[in-house]
């Protein structure tokens, strides 16, 4: 069966075009319960779990169809589609501020009726488009243009500015570590595609990046510390003339 079949709840009060339209959207693989006025088709609705509702405007009883979309949407987001007689303007725009997802007016194409079906269930079982730029505090990710802003600046720039705003200070290793990681995630974060990972590099940026310290003083002082160490290890200075002999 096809990905877009389901349960499909027709509200509509002439028995011959309700039999056309089940004809052809069983024909297609849904399950299609007829109603013919408003309050059997919301019990469907609320009963049944209907994919889509088919609602004709003008049924018989205390509700119409414009009364039954909105106790639809009331409760649910599920599509709605109008299928009725009256062509007027006002009331193409009533049905669709009401939250009717399509409006077609009789007398009506059945294979156009299930093309808007499909095209409607495609739509909204699509799910909304994918977020574009995500913002966690000051930083910015842009997944479209594969970019990173901090504070409004380049996040490249904005984690060596914020290494060198405390030259001088030495730290741990750990905390050298943690500076070096950052930057890292930094260069490397737009590379990755699961959104997933890019969070949580992203999280790990905002969160620690501001307190991280500056490495090139670091690895300065710790090389200067160090350097002369291993010289005298490598080549033992003279000492006198015991040292020539």
């Amino acid at each position: 069966m096809s990905p877009e079949t389901g349960t499909v709840v027709v509200v509509e009060d002439d028995p011959h075009i309700a039999d056309l339209v089940d004809l052809y959207l069983r024909r297609e693989g849904f399950r299609v319960l007829l109603a013919g006025d408003g309050e059997t088709g919301l019990e469907h609705f609320v009963r049944d779990d209907p994919c889509i509702v088919i609602l004709d405007v003008g049924l018989p009883g205390a509700r119409d169809g414009f009364d039954v979309c909105r106790d639809i949407r009331a409760r649910s987001n599920v599509p709605v589609l109008f299928l009725t007689a009256r062509d007027e303007e006002v009331d193409r725009i009533l049905g669709l501020e009401l939250g009717a997802d399509d409006y077609l007016v009789k007398p009506f194409s059945p294979r156009e009726l299930v093309a808007r079906v499909r095209a409607i269930l495609r739509r909204t079982r699509e799910g909304p488009a994918p977020q574009e730029v995500i913002t966690l505090g000051e930083l910015e990710v842009d997944m479209r243009r594969r970019e990173a802003r901090h504070a409004g600046a380049d996040a490249r720039s904005a984690a060596v500015a914020a290494l060198g705003a405390t030259a001088g200070t030495v730290t741990s290793a750990a905390a050298v570590m943690v500076a070096v990681f950052a930057i890292f995630a930094t260069l490397h974060l737009l590379e990755f595609k699961q959104l997933g990972f890019g969070l949580a590099v992203a999280i790990l940026l905002d969160a620690t990046i501001v307190r991280a310290v500056a490495l090139p003083a670091v690895v300065t002082v710790l090389g200067a510390r160090s350097a002369p160490r291993r010289r005298a290890a490598r080549f033992p200075q003279p000492i006198g003339d015991t040292a020539l002999r």
